[in-house]
Formats: structure tokens, C-alpha cells, sequence
């Protein structure tokens, strides 16, 4: 009865070590699993054939469990031509679908939207909040973005969790992330409402910079954020070279010596890292790649790692100067000798609402935005037998011209 007993405390104590294991973190190479539900009300619709930690991207398809009530419509900054088709989207929210909209409080303050007399009738009716100060975790259902791609990295940065799924109109300068056109907005935001879309989950990658700590001073709390493209470490305004080490899952891999480094997303794989010699990867492949800024090696490639793997980066003990780091272009810190910044896969992704499908409408902004494999069309081999026949007839002609 003893040995049995002793048996069963030690299964249950494995047991109970297993749980709070995959609690901490679940790792795999498929990438820790993604959580289902985005907001208050969105979540992907579930798949019961479903086999694998990773859906097929096929199946990821938005469905509310109630109706969306309240929405965050996030616009381009300096930008007058915005200006009446977000007059437009939000009045036709509020009167025709009775929706609780949202707006950044430094809308308001718009001079021009001042002088609208159409705003003025919807002004008071709208929700405000300030970056930083007011949390939308639980309030917001659904995201409308109103620009380029920096509107939708910029709704990425307001939800460091659970991110609602997000429609992004095309409105900006590229618009790689941005698949609608605002023509037909009423069609498209209904269909959205109704459950009728596809989704992308674009991973984004947590970072967290962990400060030396010195006797002197005392610990700097760790500088936590979720990133939707990239993050750089680079050398900064100093004019040596970067020396950077880097570790995978705790072994070294290798010291990066040039201007600096590049981990992004897939999604951020057609930004920053496509213009330093990436490759471009679809943003629904569980992966994290690794991209030196012009490396003081001709052999020091871009690589692709599994999205479960942990990275980290610290400036090497003998640089001749600290190191830079920003996420997604923003919050720029020093990384100096003896910080380190950690880097995984989030289990947060951001679920960007497709136009179409995932497939076309990667394939849409790689041809629209980046003139992928733009070039003339090779000629017909009859247009080139004509030509080939016609030559030879005009060599014969003056041959028997010349005799």
C-alpha cells in the first residue's frame, strides 16, 4: 500500500510538472498554438477535422458568437484625402449600423475635421482614448484601419494581447497590408459583420530587453513589447561597425559584425528585411527569420528558424560601441554591454481580415506593390520564325542583286 502510494505521489508530481511546463510556454515547430478568440466577440471558426496545433490556413475563417457592438476606426495621420471617407465610415457605423466607434482623442483636435458640418452631427457620439493612457482591451470588437500599413502596425501596437480581427482599407502610399478598396465599403464591413471572411494570422514576435543589473543601481524593469514586422539592432549613430552576438535556444550561433541585424516576422519579411536581401515568406508560415545588415561577410545569408525557437542578442563583451534597437520603427532604446533582448513567437497574432483569400491576396500586393517578376513577355516562336524567314529573303535578294 506504501509503494503505491509513493507510485501515484510521483505520477501525480510528473503530472502536475508537465501542466505548468506547457503553462509557461508551448514550443514546438509548428509554433507556440495561437490563441482562438480576438475581442470580446471574435474567434476563428472551429474545424472539428482538425488534427494539428496549426489550422490549415484554408480554414481560418472569421465567426462572431454575438454581434460586434463596438469598433476602433484608426486613420492615416496628416492626411487631408482621409479625411471624408472617414467622415463617411463612421457616420454610416453610428446611424446605419448603431455601432459604438472609437477614435484616437488627436482626431477631434483636427482642424479641418472642425469645419465639417457632416462630423459635427456625429462628434459628440463617439468614443475617445489616448495612446498610452487608456486601455481598449475589453472594449473594442473589431478594428477598421483607414491608410497604409502603418495604420495597421499602429493597431498592433495599441493591443499588447488579444488583438480583435482587423479590415484595412487601402488609403496610403503602398498598401501591402491594406487589400480594400473604400469604393464599396458598405458591402464589404457588412459582409465582415455577417461572418463572411478569411483570415490571415500575421505572428507577431515578443520582445523583451533585460537590462544589466548593477550593484549601483538598481534593476530597470524589462521593456516587454509585441512587434507585427521587425526588430532591428543596429549600430546607431556610431561610426564602427556593429558586434553582435547572437543565441538560439541558449547555444551561440554566431556574432553578427556589419551595421546590425534584422529579426522579423513573415509579414515583415516584404519590409525591411525583402530591401536588406530576404526572401519573402507568406505570412501564414510559422517562422522567424534572421537578416544581417550589410555583414562584413559575403557568406553571411539570410536564414529561416522555426517560430518555436527563442532568440537572443546582446552586444559582444569587446564592441567598440553599444547597440541600438526599435520595434517596428519605434520605441528606440540603447543595448548596451551586458543587456540582452529575447525574442519568440507571440501566441497573440494579429487576425488581419482578407479581401479575398490569403493566397490572392498576397500574391495581388506582391504583383500591385512590389512588380514581382515584372517584365516583358518573351515573343511567340512564330513571330520569330517570321522574322528569322523575312531576314533570310532579303540576304538572298541582294545576293542575286550583287551577282
Amino acid at each position: 500500500m506504501l509503494r503505491s502510494r509513493s507510485i501515484l505521489e510521483v505520477v501525480m508530481r510528473t503530472r502536475n510538472s508537465l501542466v505548468y511546463s506547457t503553462a509557461r510556454r508551448t514550443r514546438s515547430l509548428n509554433a507556440p498554438s495561437p490563441v482562438q478568440q480576438f475581442g470580446r466577440c471574435g474567434r476563428i471558426m472551429k474545424n472539428p477535422a482538425m488534427v494539428m496545433t496549426i489550422q490549415d490556413p484554408a480554414s481560418q475563417r472569421l465567426t462572431w458568437y454575438e454581434p460586434p457592438l463596438s469598433v476602433l476606426v484608426i486613420k492615416k495621420v496628416r492626411d487631408s484625402s482621409v479625411l471624408p471617407p472617414f467622415v463617411q465610415l463612421v457616420t454610416w457605423l453610428i446611424e446605419e449600423k448603431r455601432m459604438v466607434v472609437f477614435v484616437e482623442a488627436s482626431v477631434l483636435e483636427d482642424p479641418a475635421l472642425a469645419r465639417d458640418p457632416r462630423f459635427q452631427s456625429v462628434r459628440d457620439r463617439l468614443q475617445t482614448f489616448r495612446d498610452g493612457t487608456d486601455d481598449l482591451q475589453d472594449k473594442i470588437d473589431f478594428i477598421v484601419c483607414l491608410g497604409g500599413d502603418g495604420t495597421l502596425l499602429y493597431a498592433s501596437l495599441l493591443f499588447q494581447q488579444s488583438v480583435p480581427p482587423v479590415m484595412a482599407f487601402h488609403l496610403g502610399s503602398l498598401g501591402f497590408l491594406t487589400p480594400f478598396e473604400f469604393d464599396n465599403f458598405q458591402e464589404q464591413v457588412t459582409n465582415v459583420l455577417e461572418g463572411n471572411a478569411a483570415l490571415t494570422l500575421r505572428s507577431r514576435l515578443r520582445c523583451v530587453i533585460m537590462r544589466k543589473n548593477e550593484d549601483s543601481q538598481p534593476a530597470e524593469p524589462p521593456t516587454n513589447l509585441l512587434v507585427l514586422n521587425e526588430v532591428v539592432v543596429d549600430r546607431g549613430p556610431s561610426p564602427y561597425l556593429s558586434n553582435i552576438d547572437l543565441f538560439i535556444d541558449g547555444k551561440h550561433v554566431t556574432s553578427v559584425q556589419g551595421d546590425g541585424l534584422i529579426v522579423s516576422t513573415p509579414t515583415g519579411s516584404t519590409a525591411y528585411a525583402v530591401a536588406a536581401g530576404a526572401s519573402m515568406i507568406h505570412p501564414s508560415v510559422p517562422a522567424i527569420m534572421i537578416t544581417p545588415i550589410c555583414p562584413h561577410s559575403l557568406s553571411f545569408r539570410p536564414i529561416v528558424v522555426p517560430a518555436g525557437v527563442e532568440l537572443k542578442i546582446m552586444a559582444n563583451s569587446n564592441a567598440r560601441s553599444t547597440a541600438y534597437v526599435s520595434f517596428d520603427g519605434r520605441n528606440q532604446q540603447e543595448l548596451r554591454v551586458g543587456d540582452s533582448l529575447k525574442v519568440t513567437t507571440s501566441v497573440y497574432p494579429v487576425p488581419s481580415i482578407c479581401a479575398a483569400d490569403q493566397i490572392t491576396d498576397w500574391f495581388d500586393s506582391l504583383a500591385e506593390c512590389l512588380h514581382w517578376n515584372v517584365r516583358k513577355r518573351q515573343k511567340h516562336l512564330d513571330e520569330l520564325s517570321d522574322l528569322a524567314h523575312s531576314s533570310s529573303n532579303d540576304t538572298l535578294d541582294s545576293f542575286d542583286r550583287d551577282s
